[in-house]
């Protein structure tokens, strides 16, 4: 059975859940981060479908027939000037945009992850820069008061390690967005606009596995310097990032 494509998609859209956006194209990490939200989730893949904005435009979506929507980390950076963009960049850029534009104003469910900072903060005002870049690395999220009470902590503790590895973050949240989860690398880790859209600057859906996947695909990405590999691996493999998978099961089970 195929995991993505438009065929299938449109297919079991009445049958599907939720709706997993990714952008990446390198095979062995797009099935990797596939399988991660499976597995975290608890849904089946019939119950979540994987679009590849990389492949397949995103067509016009009828919010009725989903229960939430998540989009992925991406290999896009949001700074990069216009004419350095692909094509492709640009294309899901603009389905973003307009998709957001539906999402805020029906408060419908959403989980960004990663790219989803840039991409809904950005789209909501707020101000996305360079500032507050991260290596790959695991720091210590502390939850706000705000997260503490919010349902997509649920049985999270107050602090939690997680894995994150990014060159943009929100540098001034807009000022309706609420903070749910800070660090002092990265002030804004987990946040809230309206009652259901949710993002995160770290990455829920990683365990050492997958990261250790990613710190080699992406060794001349620009993340970290290569001559660091060998540290970063060796602080990454040790931590204990298990209590931030829950995250995503949460938001799967307050809207399922």
């Amino acid at each position: 059975m195929p995991i993505n494509g438009i065929s299938y998609a449109i297919t079991m859209a009445k049958q599907a859940r939720f709706l997993l956006l990714a952008t990446r194209d390198q095979p062995q990490v797009v099935e990797s981060e596939y399988q991660m939200f499976l597995e975290f989730s608890g849904l089946t893949r019939d119950e979540l479908v994987h679009w590849r904005l990389d492949q397949t435009p995103l067509p016009e979506l009828e919010l009725d027939e989903w229960s939430g929507i998540i989009l992925c980390g991406s290999p896009y950076d949001s700074l990069l000037p216009a004419q350095l963009k692909t094509d492709t960049q640009k294309r899901v850029e603009k389905e973003l945009a307009n998709l957001l534009d539906k999402l805020v104003e029906e408060d419908f469910p959403f989980l960004g992850v990663c790219y989803g900072v840039g991409t809904l903060l950005g789209h909501q005002g707020g101000v996305i820069s360079g500032k507050y870049a991260e290596e790959i690395s695991a720091p210590l999220i502390t939850l706000t008061e705000a997260g503490r009470e919010d349902p997509i902590t649920k049985g999270m503790p107050d602090q939690f390690q997680a894995y994150v590895g990014h060159k943009e973050a929100c540098e001034v949240m807009p000022e309706h967005a609420v903070l749910l989860g800070s660090a002092p690398s990265c002030p804004v880790q987990l946040f809230k606009v309206g009652q259901n859209l949710y993002g995160t600057q770290f990455h829920p859906e990683l365990d050492w596995p997958a990261l250790h996947m990613r710190i080699l695909t992406y060794a001349q990405a620009g993340y970290y310097p290569e001559t660091e590999q060998k540290r970063i691996i060796e602080q990454c493999e040790t931590a204990d990032v298990s209590a931030c998978h829950q995250l995503i099961a949460n938001f799967v089970d307050i809207y399922r």
